[in-house]
């Protein structure tokens, strides 16, 4: 007797997980389209907005290609696969709130110097950082240029959280003096 086989569209999620974790393409690309609505609405709940949906369902869609083979099969997929689409929107949505940060910083600051026509304000700025004291310069590098969240900073410079915060601190005021004797303000 000749066993039948499930096609994909009738295989169980278990069964093209199972498929997936063990190299499949196939079965990865139909759980992908099984789940992409789903991944797409809870990112769109999360958002509001279509563009920003399409980009964390996509993000999703590449994490899970990394992480499928961690997936226990402890809960449900879905539970799992949700988990995994609010992280991937807080992620884009801290990137958001850091670039947003850093183009206000550098909108202030462009009002502040009032740049020299045919001078980057930028490398203006970057310049200005360089001749910090080395704590606070590497503060702000990681912070501002890099992009690292205060805690990930002190990790790098191996200093408390709260140190990194106050070489920031420090650094604003020096560069509104450095910037001041320049003439840049």
């Amino acid at each position: 007797m000749t066993a039948m086989m499930l096609d994909d569209s009738e295989a169980s999620d278990a069964e093209l997980i199972g498929r997936a974790r063990g190299g499949d393409r196939g079965a990865f690309g139909k759980l992908l389209e099984r789940h992409y609505g789903f991944v797409y609405r809870a990112a769109y709940r999360w958002c509001g907005r279509k563009a920003d949906a399409e980009d964390i369902a996509q993000d999703v869609c590449v994490r899970l290609g990394r992480a499928i083979r961690d997936y226990q099969g402890n809960g449900a997929f879905t539970t799992w696969l949700y988990a995994m689409t609010l992280n991937a929107a807080r992620d884009m949505m801290r990137k958001r709130a850091r670039d947003t940060a850093k183009t206000e910083a550098y909108g202030t600051y462009a009002l502040i110097a009032g740049s020299a026509e045919g001078q980057d304000p930028t490398e203006a700025l970057w310049a200005a950082v360089r001749m910090l004291p080395d704590k606070q310069r590497d503060a702000v590098l990681l912070v501002y240029g890099e992009g690292l969240n205060h805690a990930a900073a002190a990790e790098v410079m191996a200093i408390s959280e709260t140190t990194v915060s106050w070489h920031i601190h420090e650094a604003k005021k020096r560069l509104k003096v450095v910037m001041r004797s320049a003439g840049e303000v």
